[in-house]
């Protein structure tokens, strides 16, 4: 009886090279679909009148954007579904559901200039996002261009935030001129154009967590949970505030330093030079 002949093993994984590049990476990606379901879920609370539980998942939405891509990063499971499918959830979280929100919560009274307010800021959002995966090779990691997605939407649910804990209406009169109405038009405005500005925000990017810090480091960040935890509304809607504003102080901070001219740089050095 003649012996079969033996089949030859195949080497390293048994899916198919087509199917191996056609795959998607599971745990990352859970973060991302879970910071879309909070931007969802924020856009579907706003329309039933419950702006605090919009407000807070939104918030949720931020926690899950900054997890996926460290847990990409950290697994080594990065891939360009990853990127773009982290891009489409950012622009439901950080786009249209803050700008849904507010409009649904002030800006609806206004008519024309709050859905113009409302839209501007969601445009704003994507071509923010559009610029930032189109020069994430060129651009400075220590610093954004533009204020970022995630810091615009919260400075949006923010105000929607310490409002509802205040019993502030988005249609309240402070002082019988001041309306929240125009408050949070002006905030949507700001936070939207600051998106698609040239200004510099820091981010935090070259802070190297294996590297050893001062005693002093650990005490502040004890004491920022603390804040945090005491009065969570008030301290996140102004550390986004202070945030916001930190680009335009940047901007003033190089615009008051004197420029030195290239003239003056050569005489300078002519001075140092010394004769032979």
């Amino acid at each position: 009886m003649a012996e079969s002949p033996l089949r030859p093993r195949r080497s390293g994984s048994l899916i198919e090279p087509g199917l191996r590049e056609r795959s998607i990476y599971l745990l990352p990606n859970l973060f991302t679909t879970a910071a879309l379901f909070a931007g969802f879920y924020a856009i579907v609370q706003a329309m039933n009148g419950k702006f605090e539980y919009s407000a807070v998942a939104i918030f949720i939405a931020m926690v899950m954007d900054g997890l996926d891509g460290r847990v990409a990063r950290m697994t080594n499971t990065q891939s360009a579904f990853g990127a773009e499918y982290d891009s489409l959830s950012d622009m439901v979280s950080f786009g249209v559901a803050p700008a849904l929100v507010l409009y649904v919560w002030a800006l609806k009274p206004l008519g024309k200039l709050g859905w113009i307010a409302a839209f501007i800021y969601c445009a704003c959002a994507a071509l923010r996002l559009a610029r930032f995966n189109t020069k994430l090779d060129e651009s400075d990691k220590r610093y954004f261009q533009g204020l970022p997605s995630p810091a615009a939407a919260a400075l949006l649910a923010g105000l929607v935030w310490v409002a509802h804990e205040n019993s502030v209406s988005g249609t309240e009169e402070f002082f019988g001129w001041v309306k929240m109405q125009w408050v949070a038009w002006t905030i949507t405005l700001f936070a939207g154009l600051s998106m698609v500005s040239d200004l510099r925000y820091y981010s935090g990017k070259d802070i190297n967590l294996r590297r050893s810090v001062p005693f002093v480091v650990i005490l502040l960040i004890v004491l920022a949970f603390v804040l945090v935890s005491y009065s969570p509304p008030e301290v996140l809607f102004a550390v986004s505030l202070l945030y916001g504003i930190s680009g335009y102080f940047l901007w003033l901070w190089q615009k008051r330093k004197p420029r030195v001219s290239v003239g003056d740089k050569q005489a300078e050095s002519s001075i140092d030079k010394p004769v032979e």
